[in-house]
């Protein structure tokens, strides 16, 4: 038995000694010693996406961590991400296993955590052809009107009652779309605490709109300055902290760094986001600073610039980015228009909580409270209420293109329904 375990630990020995001896023949990215074992799990704090930040203020914006056994490099700067994800994307193509996509997203079937391959390739252009293409878009841009339609009407009929935004616009969206949603919640909580900003926002809508009307997708090219808005609240908010992981399929090098195979790759979008290097007063919310005349007037959110990438960028760029920003755009554009926004009693805008709760997409730490109160005429709102889609769909039945939705209100007397649950007991 002695010389049993006795084996064993020599062996161990032998495999942690070549592995020390393999990893220092090579020159990996600077990054904090790792603790035995679980590596540099307890660097990351409570809140990873800060913390990581921190880290590249003394090691540079190119680290090497250990999350317990497994190699993981993170780039925290326009640069060297634009070195991941454009210079050697298709290095960086596929995602790491891991148990949640194994176990809720279909076995990695899903278009998100899919291997990179044929299979993922004929989703992805399934996506950009038929379901997220400029026609398919307008076709359905009907329907996403509607849809604000109805939340506008539900915070028209709050009255004095404060309203949770997020939860509203949670049940608006899907949860698998809960990024545009938190967007759109940290682009009103920073127009509350900027009241001007929030001003100038609704003349240039009340200039291209008008007040006896609610804004259509057809308005948003003209709306310079609500566009900026959205483009700073990419750059303060971006709804995916840390990008979903990649993984390297082959070894590489990087700013002369030596990356491994199988190594997983973060970039931290908050952090780019933030660069004092790239940005002017970073943590200041200025929509100026995409005009013309500021300092990254024609910035792209589409992965082209990668001072500010909130969909990522290259081939696993998110493939509903053309849905969500119109969604985004269409929602902010409505509240802000439709309404002047106000504080619980007692709170002032200035101290408003914009504290980050940390997830997989990034929310608010305290939910955003707050009263509506229309601006546009009562008629407005009163046809929002009336218009009923009598459109049709065709199909091998004839079918109404938007569902109906109703509220079945009882006529019968109360022990009607309640002999006509008896039919359905079991007892």
């Amino acid at each position: 038995m002695n010389l049993l375990a006795l084996f064993f630990c020599t062996a161990l020995f032998c495999v942690l000694l070549y592995h020390f001896l393999t990893r220092r023949s090579v020159r990996l990215p600077p990054g904090p010693k790792p603790w035995p074992i679980v590596g540099n799990l307890p660097h990351l704090g409570p809140v990873p996406h800060h913390s990581i930040a921190a880290l590249a203020k003394t090691y540079g914006p190119l680290m090497h961590l250990r999350m317990g056994f497994v190699d993981v490099v993170v780039a925290a700067s326009a640069s060297v991400a634009a070195q991941f994800l454009k210079t050697h994307d298709a290095n960086f193509s596929n995602r790491p296993p891991n148990s949640g996509a194994k176990h809720i997203a279909y076995n990695y079937q899903d278009l998100v955590f899919a291997p990179y391959g044929p299979r993922w390739r004929m989703l992805r252009k399934i996506c950009s052809v038929h379901l997220f293409s400029g026609k398919a878009l307008d076709d359905f841009r009907h329907i996403r009107q509607e849809e604000v339609s109805v939340l506008t009407r539900a915070l028209a009929r709050a009255g004095q009652t404060p309203v949770n935004l997020g939860q509203l616009l949670n049940n608006l969206f899907t949860a698998g779309t809960d990024t545009s949603s938190s967007t759109v919640e940290w682009a009103i909580a920073e127009l509350i605490r900027h009241p001007t900003l929030m001003a100038q926002a609704q003349q240039e809508l009340d200039a291209v709109v008008g007040r006896d009307r609610l804004v259509t997708e057809l308005d948003l090219p003209q709306l310079t300055y609500l566009q900026a808005i959205i483009k700073e609240t990419f750059r303060l908010h971006p709804s995916t902290p840390l990008s979903l992981p990649r993984i390297a399929s082959e070894s590489c090098e990087i700013n002369g760094y030596h990356i491994p195979k199988n190594a997983t790759l973060l970039v931290n979008v908050w952090a780019i986001a933030r660069d004092p290097e790239v940005w002017e007063e970073p943590l200041e919310f200025r929509p100026s600073r995409f005009l013309p005349g500021g300092e990254r007037p024609n910035a792209d959110v589409r992965g082209n610039d990668f001072e500010v990438i909130p969909f990522g960028a290259g081939r696993r760029i998110c493939a509903g980015m053309s849905l969500g920003l119109r969604m985004v755009h269409l929602l902010t554009a409505t509240l802000v228009h439709a309404f002047d926004w106000e504080l619980p009693e007692g709170q002032a805008a200035e101290k408003l909580n914009m504290d980050e709760a940390y997830g997989l997409t990034l929310q608010r730490a305290a939910p955003l409270m707050v009263h509506p109160r229309p601006r546009l005429s009562p008629q407005v709102f009163g046809q929002v209420a009336e218009k009923l889609n009598m459109d049709k769909a065709y199909g091998l039945t004839l079918q109404r293109a938007a569902p109906l939705i109703v509220h079945p209100q009882p006529r019968l007397s109360p022990q009607s329904f309640g002999k006509s649950m008896g039919l359905f007991s079991h007892d």
